[in-house]
C-alpha cells in the first residue's frame, strides 16, 4: 500500500516560523514534523511515500530528497505552479503514484496511531477515517463513530480507494464534500483512537508539544 503525506498547506497559523520556513520542516523533539512521519510509517511497513508540496515546496524535497536516508521511496506531487489544491485536489494530482487503497496522513499532525500497511476496504467501502477524541478548538466533532451516535474529530488520517476520486476533474477541491456523500451512501466507516494525536495548528501547540517530546514524554 502506498502512503500520502499532505504537506502543501501555507502554513498561515503558524506565521512567522513559517515566513521562510515550510510548516512540514518545522522541527518538534529535535527534527522536523514530516520526519517524524516517514520514519513512523517506514515502521509500519510502507515503502512507497507520496507528498504533495506547495508553499516553499522546493525547501521540502531539497530536503527529504529521494527517501533512501529513511529506507523508503519518496514521490513528490508538486503544486507550486498551481498553489496549493486543496486535499482531494491533491490527491486527484497524485492518483497516478497511488496503489488502489491508500492510506492519506495529514503533515501537520503528530500521533503514534498504528498504520497498518495491509488495511483492506470492503468492495462497498471508498473510505475509512480515523477519529480522535474532540480537542478544545472542535468540541463538536465532525463524524459520527460507526454504529453509535457518539460525534469525534477527524484525525486526518484514513484509508481511501482510488474510486473515490477517479472521476474527478483536476483542480483545487476540497475532501469533505466526498466524505459526506459516501457517508450518504454508505460507503465510508469509521473508527476511533485513543492515542497519542497533536493538531500542530499554531506556535503554541508545537512549543506545548516539542516541550513534551524533548521531555522525553513520548520517547
Amino acid at each position: 500500500m502506498t502512503a500520502m503525506i499532505l504537506a502543501a498547506g501555507l502554513g498561515t497559523r503558524m506565521r512567522p516560523l513559517t515566513d521562510s520556513t515550510p510548516k512540514p520542516l518545522l522541527k518538534v523533539g529535535g527534527k522536523p514534523l514530516i520526519v517524524w512521519h516517514i520514519e513512523n510509517l517506514k515502521d509500519a511497513g510502507f515503502k512507497d511515500i507520496v507528498i504533495n508540496v506547495a508553499y516553499l515546496g522546493e525547501k521540502i524535497m531539497d530536503y527529504l530528497g529521494d527517501g533512501s536516508q529513511y529506507g523508503v521511496n519518496l514521490y513528490f506531487s508538486d503544486e507550486q505552479d498551481e498553489g496549493a489544491l486543496e486535499t482531494a485536489g491533491g490527491i486527484v494530482k497524485a492518483l497516478a503514484l497511488l496503489s488502489d487503497t491508500f492510506l492519506v496522513v495529514n503533515g501537520d499532525v503528530w500521533t503514534d496511531f498504528p498504520y497498518d500497511k495491509n488495511f483492506k476496504l470492503s468492495r462497498e467501502q471508498l473510505a475509512h477515517l480515523i477519529l480522535i477524541d474532540n480537542p478544545e478548538h472542535n468540541l463538536k466533532g465532525d463524524f459520527f463513530l460507526t454504529g453509535t451516535e457518539e460525534k469525534y474529530t477527524f484525525s486526518g488520517i484514513g484509508y481511501y480507494s482510488k474510486e473515490m476520486f477517479s472521476n474527478l476533474k483536476y483542480g483545487k477541491q476540497a475532501l469533505a464534500p466526498l466524505l459526506f456523500k459516501a457517508i450518504d451512501e454508505n460507503k465510508l466507516t469509521t473508527e476511533h483512537y485513543a492515542g497519542e494525536w497533536h493538531d500542530i495548528g499554531t506556535p503554541e501547540r508545537l512549543e506545548a508539544l516539542n516541550s513534551r517530546l524533548m521531555s522525553n514524554v513520548y520517547l
